[in-house]
């Protein structure tokens, strides 16, 4: 059986931080929550979940923005977080060199986070594929969505928390899901080389 892992970040993020790509002094795309779905790719079916939360290092104290963005709390991330570095090895692991998928460029923001801290002893990141692409060919134009936006775009049903890792991740399988019934390409066959 081939997998694919769907999966989704939350980082440290502030009023404005957006608009300004995180370029103000001190504001840094650090991983809060990584959320991921093992779907098998022929069925799209739900083969195991991921959610962990990481501990920010350079910027420890979650804004009052983030907070309610998200609903992941200072209290939270104190009471479940991890450090980045498990955060990331327990990802992988869950992958298990399975192709990855995203809405974006999560990926980028995980090989950043390992740039910050200076992670170079861990396990390589498997091939990530941005779904957005596949989604626009589909005839839904990503601009302006977040991945919680996509289960809805693409006439499935949105459960859960809105900008919760694991939840959003959720939004992307329900919306491939829902275009491969109606007749589109399955993403995780042609786009993971199986």
């Amino acid at each position: 059986m081939t997998y694919a892992v769907v999966f989704d970040l939350e980082f440290t993020a502030w009023r404005g931080s957006m608009e300004q790509r995180w370029l103000r002094p001190g504001e840094y795309r650090e991983v809060v929550q990584i959320g991921a779905v093992r779907v098998d790719a022929k069925s799209i079916t739900n083969g195991g979940e991921f959610s962990v939360l990481a501990k920010p290092r350079l910027n420890p104290v979650l804004s009052p923005y983030f907070e309610e963005l998200t609903g992941v709390t200072n209290h939270m991330v104190a009471a479940n977080g991890v450090d980045f570095a498990e955060t990331y090895r327990a990802f992988v692991a869950f992958a298990d060199g399975n192709s990855l998928f995203a809405f974006g460029r999560d990926d980028l923001v995980l090989r950043d986070n390992l740039k910050l801290y200076g992670l170079t002893d861990v396990p390589i990141l498997p091939a990530c594929t941005n779904i957005a692409l596949w989604l626009a060919e589909q005839g839904i134009d990503p601009r302006g969505l977040h991945a919680c936006d996509i289960a809805q775009a693409a006439g499935a049903q949105f459960t859960g928390c809105r900008h919760n890792a694991l939840d959003d991740a959720r939004s992307v399988v329900a919306g491939v899901a829902a275009l491969v019934a109606r007749g589109a390409p399955n993403p995780f066959l042609t786009r993971a080389g199986t």
